[in-house]
């Protein structure tokens, strides 16, 4: 069922777009099932949004009226307080999320600050470029925070939207790293392999070599623990995800020191996005031709979509057709 609403009205600095893409996010059941929820009710989620400025407000600057830009989770930030001033804006305690607290890109027209859009490179086509506002951007996010050199391998726990862009970005920022991917469905393993992992085998399998990072971008725990007995001594486990589901919380209570946790290994997390993190992924994926592999659904088929992503097995990332 779909509701009409009128035109967004623009605050100052925001821009009116005229979507015509938006990315579908294991995030959005995130918000639908209460694990990171709306600000308010009812709240239009999607935030890998492609698409045109039709109408600015007049404080706007940036002359951005007839672009094709792109819109990210990260839709707001104090712009004051020390995470913004160090570049971290990602952790500001006023962050606020596209879709989740403000009205997202799963509508025909969706509103937005100047300063948190990005033109969109000439070499970009909007239902393609969709999936690297978020997919891409937090899995580049989640490389840099690997800490990687080049030979050394890494290791992908999870292989859905930004497990695949992960592989290709890794593909071109370190040529020489071998890339092993877990993951519990065969037909994830064999598109791995597809795009050019080295191996691919089982949540619980051992890879060729200990890894020295590996990135998790699945809901669940079990991935967590297997994942930090399989790296090398003084691995990085970056976990890219917004939540975890609760249902094996047993798996992480079984959680063993020495096995899991000695020899200098190291657990981040990946919070949000910045602005650098987008701007990045967009010129990454526009110099090297970098595209996702997608699946183009229309607007009123967002729930088949998001149903999909539940069950899981998925082969790259979901996108919305809508302009």
């Amino acid at each position: 069922m779909e509701d009409e609403l009128p035109l967004p009205i623009l605050a100052s600095g925001q821009v009116l777009i005229r979507v015509i893409a938006c990315g579908v996010c294991r995030t959005e059941l995130d918000e639908i099932e209460g694990r990171t929820p709306p600000a308010r009710l009812p709240m239009i989620p999607g935030h890998q949004v492609v698409g045109e400025v039709v109408a600015q407000h007049d404080a706007c600057s940036l002359g951005l009226m007839g672009a094709t830009v792109g819109v990210a989770w990260i839709y707001g930030s104090c712009g004051d307080c020390v995470y913004c001033r160090s570049g971290t804006e990602n952790l500001c305690l006023q962050f606020r999320a596209c879709g989740r607290d403000a009205p997202g890109g799963y509508a025909q027209y969706m509103a937005a600050d100047e300063h948190f859009v990005y033109p969109l490179p000439a070499q970009l086509e909007p239902l393609a470029a969709a999936p690297l506002l978020c997919a891409g951007a937090v899995g580049l996010r989640a490389i840099r925070l690997c800490g990687l050199s080049d030979g050394q391998a890494v290791g992908l726990t999870g292989f859905g939207a930004s497990g695949h862009l992960v592989l290709k970005m890794l593909r071109i920022l370190y040529p020489d790293s071998g890339i092993y991917v877990f993951a519990r469905n065969p037909g994830e393993r064999t598109f791995a392999l597809d795009l050019g992992a080295d191996w691919a085998g089982d949540t619980t399998d051992n890879p060729p070599t200990a890894p020295a990072a590996i990135i998790d971008t699945t809901p669940a725990w079990k991935p967590v623990i297997a994942a930090l007995q399989a790296l090398a001594p003084g691995g990085r486990l970056v976990i890219n995800a917004i939540s975890k589901e609760s249902g094996d919380i047993q798996e992480w209570l079984s959680l063993d020191y020495p096995r899991h946790l000695w020899q200098e290994k190291v657990l981040r997390s990946v919070t949000n996005v910045t602005r650098e993190d987008v701007r990045d992924c967009l010129s990454l994926a526009a110099t090297h031709a970098l595209k996702p592999e997608i699946t183009v659904y229309p607007l009123e088929q967002a729930n088949r979509a998001l149903r999909e992503i539940r069950a899981g097995g998925i082969r790259g990332a979901r996108v919305l057709s809508i302009g």
